[in-house]
């Protein structure tokens, strides 16, 4: 039953992603970005890690994609323009790209040892306290550093907003 779950959860997870990429309006690419979100919550929910999975819902698919929607909202920004491919995009585009998977591939399967694994409820470690501990210690820098970044892109948003309004 878990891995019936986790086909259906990754699969919708894997077609939300695809949808954000190939989507025109930035509305419904960020409502599929929720999608993404609310897929992952049940996959940690799958794997035992009930704390990570709530967070993720709620920092994730509710706070930060509300600022999305509201920095997109701010921006006024209507759909895609379709440009005219390059020759030379279209024509190298695809054999590029299966090469760059293919050495990626070659990467990790080569560099990285076989991990051992995963086993449905077993993970114990996505409590609040391990998690809590791990990111106001070992990660606090990164943490902070995070929380700026995102103040700086609402700041900068509220700026390229303010300026279409004055003209």
């Amino acid at each position: 039953m878990d891995a019936l779950l986790f086909l259906i959860f990754a699969s919708i997870a894997a077609v939300c992603g695809l949808n954000v990429v190939i989507q025109r309006q930035p509305i419904a690419s960020a409502l599929s970005l929720i999608g993404v979100m609310g897929s992952l919550a049940v996959l940690y929910l799958l794997l035992g890690a009930q704390f990570i999975a709530a967070a993720q819902v709620i920092v994730y698919a509710g706070a930060v994609m509300v600022l999305f929607v509201m920095v997109i909202m701010l921006l006024n920004a209507g759909a895609e323009r379709p440009t005219g491919a390059s020759l030379v995009a279209s024509t190298l585009g695809v054999p590029l790209l299966a090469g760059l998977f293919a050495a990626l591939a070659y990467v990790i399967f080569a560099g990285f040892p076989e991990p051992e694994l995963v086993r449905f409820g077993q993970f114990r470690q996505g409590g609040a306290a391990e998690l809590g501990y791990a990111l106001f210690t070992r990660y606090l820098l990164v943490f902070e550093l995070t929380s700026v970044l995102v103040l700086i892109a609402i700041a900068g948003a509220v700026v390229l907003a303010w300026r279409e309004v004055k003209r």
